[in-house]
């Protein structure tokens, strides 16, 4: 009975301390050279070195055409062009443990996702650390994957309600199951205060299937340099990161397709070759990205960019990276192989305040860079996951609150008119997403 009640008395005390406990990324740890981790060791030491908290998303959408598909949430129905919907209920609960110089010695975390779509498990991970040179870490479990800015930038705090299409397409659920080396000093001095260096390795299709259907593992790296004040030009941040990613699918079939130029035209060209089985396609993939932030005298205003190439493998009728292997009545797909590039662009202006914030966004993902408009034709083996989208995005974030925040957003989305059935000109997908989040 008594652990009971100091239970709840600790949950409660969490609920009601006003301590902010969203995180701004997914893997934000115990990082004593910022302010966050400062915080949170606060917070740790204070109530038993365990922190709850969690967020829902309650919002209503609307979209230009009944039954579209979207990637502002899931498609619609096919006699739907509004819903509300809980978008996500997230509950975390995360433990650190602290030896007797108050230095971090191992952390543990796991956070479910429950919607009226059912509960599935978003994080389920440990870490611990050394503590001689205060410089490494090692993470294992299931956990957001160490690559690019928007990926690993948690929903609770991002400006816009969704990531982009290509990081839900390539970094689909954003976790993995894995290992991690994280490379980052928690001294005052020496290069890596400045820079880290994240890299680990993963099954590869994520969170979107059960279990690991090929024996490859995939290797995913970044190197980022920390948020840094630039005192010369009025005390700007800035940031910026490469990230690399190494991977592919064991081809369980003996086809493969891949783009190529014939009597200078391109087709998706099959290619039947027996040492395709067992063959590892490519997921191999380039990016970069920086943050740019000037503070105003109430706010801020920020930059970000990020551009992501490469070589994707996944299916004929898309482009995602398949949770499952591709099967058809019992029978192996074969793979596609396509060259990719995408990029975001942000720009966030707080109005006045703290509070009120303006949020633009454009972003692209070009499926298959060695095709565009009309040439994408089914004649020439070609389907609608070989499409370009462009997709501009502008909206207004209020946060009255620590624990309230409320977003009004609409996206045009614009996808290139092609010779494929359905999409010769741009199909009606346009959404407007009224959202609002509560927070502890």
């Amino acid at each position: 009975m008594k652990l009971r009640l100091l239970s709840l008395i600790l949950v409660c005390n969490l609920i009601f301390s006003g301590e902010s406990v969203a995180q701004r990324f997914l893997m934000d740890l115990v990082d004593t050279t910022n302010q966050m981790g400062k915080g949170m060791l606060s917070i740790y030491e204070r109530y038993n070195r365990v922190r709850i908290s969690g967020y829902i998303q309650p919002q209503f959408q609307l979209i230009t055409k009944e039954g579209a598909e979207t990637y502002g949430g899931g498609n619609f129905s096919p006699m739907s062009n509004n819903r509300f919907m809980l978008r996500r209920g997230r509950l975390r609960v995360d433990y650190a443990h602290l030896n007797e110089r108050s230095e971090p010695t191992s952390y543990f975390v796991f956070q479910f996702d429950g919607t009226e779509r059912g509960v599935a498990i978003r994080d389920f991970w440990g870490r611990f650390y050394e503590n001689k040179y205060k410089m490494f870490a090692l993470t294992t479990g299931m956990f957001a994957r160490p690559f690019g800015y928007e990926v690993n930038l948690s929903s609770a705090n991002r400006e816009t309600p969704e990531r982009g299409r290509m990081s839900q397409i390539l970094m689909r659920t954003e976790r993995d199951i894995g290992a991690m080396l994280t490379v980052s000093s928690r001294k005052d001095h020496g290069l890596f205060t400045v820079l880290k260096l994240d890299l680990g390795v993963f099954n590869g299709q994520g969170m979107s299937g059960p279990m690991d259907y090929d024996s490859h593992k995939d290797v995913i790296g970044r190197l980022s340099l920390k948020p840094t004040k630039i005192q010369s030009f009025n005390g700007a941040t800035f940031s910026a990161a490469v990230s690399g990613y190494w991977g592919g699918i064991t081809s369980q079939s003996a086809v493969l397709n891949k783009t190529r130029q014939q009597s200078g035209e391109y087709y998706m060209v099959r290619d039947s070759s027996a040492n395709n089985f067992r063959k590892v396609a490519p997921r191999n993939y380039a990016g970069a990205d920086a943050q740019f932030s000037i503070p105003n005298r109430k706010g801020e205003t920020e930059f970000r960019a990020e551009y992501i190439r490469g070589r994707q493998t996944a299916t004929f009728a898309s482009s995602e990276t398949p949770g499952v292997y591709p099967v058809t009545n019992g029978v192996k797909d074969p793979l596609y192989i396509r060259n990719f590039d995408g990029a975001y662009f942000y720009f966030l202006q707080n109005l006045g305040s703290e509070e009120h914030q303006i949020v633009m966004k454009y972003d692209w993902y070009d499926a298959n860079t060695s095709v565009s408009g009309r040439q994408v034709s089914s004649a020439n083996g070609f389907s609608k996951a070989d499409l370009r989208y462009d997709t501009v995005g502008m909206g207004y974030v209020y946060i009255p609150n620590s624990s309230l925040k409320f977003t009004f957003y609409y996206d045009f989305v614009r996808n290139e008119s092609s010779s494929i059935t359905g999409f010769e000109q741009d199909v009606a997908d346009d959404i407007f997403t009224c959202r609002v989040q509560y927070n502890f």
